[in-house]
């Protein structure tokens, strides 16, 4: 789930404003549990504390972001914060050089940096060191930063150490003649605080708690151990399992499996039925004296229908596709697929949301047969091969009218079916079109809640979805990622309790894509930005 593809699915199938679990979000609001008595005591210890602060954990633990969080809490006109990073540049030399850097010094060592320090202090200014992954510092660069955190009587830096455990041996490995630094180990979070935390980052993305069950976010703690970092990559995995079971369990139409095979007999179906018209149409009723081969006429691309005057063939219109679509059998009055029951079926080809997308593959195209004209016959019957001729003679004299029907000669293309057929797509299409509900929604109380059943790229898909379950269901437009979103709801509800009441009433192939109940008024705000 590393491509933008990927990215778009996951975000859409769980309708998400951004990733809650990406190391950066949007908004994001620091998690006081386990951090903010940390964060309290790192300023209390700089303001009346002579000791370098050491801060520790594993990896994943939150290091980073308490750092960050000690930055953006402390008072900006009072103190100057040098964050250093110890990645790439653990000596002495490389952490003096980018210090000197921050703080504006020429000359890049220790005493010219506790004179800068020094000068500040006499304008009422602190000066806060935060070095990043400590773990790296070498043994010249930690006999440094000491040598900085004891400064001068004037003035001294307040240093914070910011590193995994190891961090602990190499100091303790300096042998200190007294105590110099003073160490604070980051705790895990407690299942509850997990919980809390799942929570916090969900609602920062539109979303809430009850994407996870009890037995997910108890997994998820027992898997993480309780360190944020890894609570966000385990949280993650498990909702892009989920969103893959949900999708290839629920999201398939019934007909999705059989489909192919269908598919492949019906085309079969053509080509045989084809070669057959092809072999016994042209030439059969013509007299020999023509001089042309029987099988020439065999020759002709498919596609091409007959004119009346070669054999009377009906001829044969493919909308929308360069391949032939299966023809009606004999007594069949509708073709062997249409476009609406391919839509409604579901196809084969899936978009972001498992439906069909409009004009795939998925999607066959709509075959339309022209009746020949009034008095000219349909075609000649399977008759015997020694007598061609006298079949359509007989039908053309006693029975113009209803030539697709005569006796038990089967007719290649009866007109009245042919048509209904292609004028049932457009029959349907007036019914969609009224849908999309922008005026339902915004005529509705913006208290009121709805249910959000899906989110669907293909607005065909939606109207198909809309059309079958028909009642209360409603579909609007959003944009999502600059890309239209078609949004299907449920229901109108005046409140939160009666619509969760709802989505337990609800078939059970819609529940397991886990509606969620949403307020009119985020509905309103979101088709005021598409416009």
């Amino acid at each position: 789930m590393t491509s933008l593809h990927a990215d778009e699915a996951f975000l859409g199938h769980y309708q998400l404003s951004h990733d809650p679990f990406a190391p950066r979000v949007p908004g994001f609001k620091f998690f006081p549990a386990q951090r903010k008595p940390v964060l309290g005591q790192l300023h209390h210890l700089a303001r009346y504390s002579q000791l370098l602060l050491v801060v520790t954990g594993p990896e994943g633990s939150g290091k980073t972001l308490l750092r960050q969080a000690l930055v953006a809490s402390t008072n900006k006109q009072s103190v100057q914060s040098v964050v250093v990073s110890a990645r790439g540049a653990g000596d002495a030399a490389g952490v003096l050089r980018q210090v000197a850097q921050a703080l504006n010094v020429g000359q890049a060592d220790a005493d010219a940096i506790l004179a800068q320090v020094v000068q500040l202090a006499l304008t009422g200014q602190e000066v806060y060191l935060l070095v990043d992954d400590a773990e790296q510092l070498d043994e010249s660069a930690l006999e440094t930063l000491m040598v900085l955190a004891a400064g001068a009587p004037e003035g001294r830096p307040h240093v914070f150490l910011f590193g995994e455990t190891s961090l602990i041996g190499q100091l303790e490995a300096l042998h200190l003649e007294e105590e110099r630094f003073h160490v604070i180990e980051l705790q895990p979070y407690t299942e509850e605080e997990t919980r809390e935390y799942l929570e916090q980052r969900l609602e920062g993305a539109g979303r809430g708690i009850e994407l996870f069950t009890a037995d997910q976010i108890s997994d998820i703690h027992e898997s993480s151990e309780g360190w944020p970092g890894s609570i966000n990559q385990v949280a993650r995995d498990a909702m892009i399992e989920a969103m893959i079971a949900s999708r290839s369990a629920v999201k398939r139409p019934k007909m999705g499996f059989n489909m192919p095979k269908k598919h492949v007999l019906a085309i079969s179906a053509v080509v045989v039925v084809a070669v057959a018209a092809a072999w016994l149409i042209p030439g059969r009723n013509k007299a020999p004296t023509t001089g042309a081969p029987t099988n020439e006429q065999a020759q002709l691309p498919l596609g091409q229908g007959q004119p009346a005057a070669n054999g009377g063939a009906p001829a044969v219109e493919f909308a929308g596709s360069t391949q032939p679509m299966p023809l009606p059998l004999v007594g069949n009055s509708q073709p062997v697929m249409r476009a609406p029951l391919a839509e409604a079926a579901g196809g084969i080809t899936e978009g972001d949301d498992g439906v069909p997308v409009e004009g795939s593959s998925a999607t066959p195209p709509t075959v339309t047969t022209t009746a020949p004209p009034a008095g000219v016959p349909a075609g000649p019957a399977p008759t015997p091969a020694a007598k061609p001729a006298p079949a359509p003679t007989q039908v053309a004299t006693a029975k113009p009218a209803p030539a697709p029907v005569a006796k038990p000669a089967p007719a290649p293309a009866p007109a009245k079916p042919a048509v209904a057929a292609a004028t049932k797509p457009a029959e349907k299409a007036a019914p969609a079109a009224k849908a999309a509900g922008g005026t339902w929604y915004a005529g509705q109380a913006p208290g009121n809640y709805v249910v959000q059943i899906l989110g669907t790229s293909s607005e065909t898909a939606a109207q198909s979805f809309v059309k079958e379950q028909g009642g209360e269901y409603r579909y609007f437009k959003k944009v999502l990622n600059g890309k239209p979103l078609y949004v299907i709801t449920y229901g109108s509800f005046a409140n939160r309790d009666a619509a969760v009441s709802a989505i337990k009433a609800l078939p059970a192939k819609v529940q397991a894509g886990k509606p969620w109940p949403r307020t009119v008024a985020s509905v309103q705000q979101e088709l005021a930005t598409t416009r």
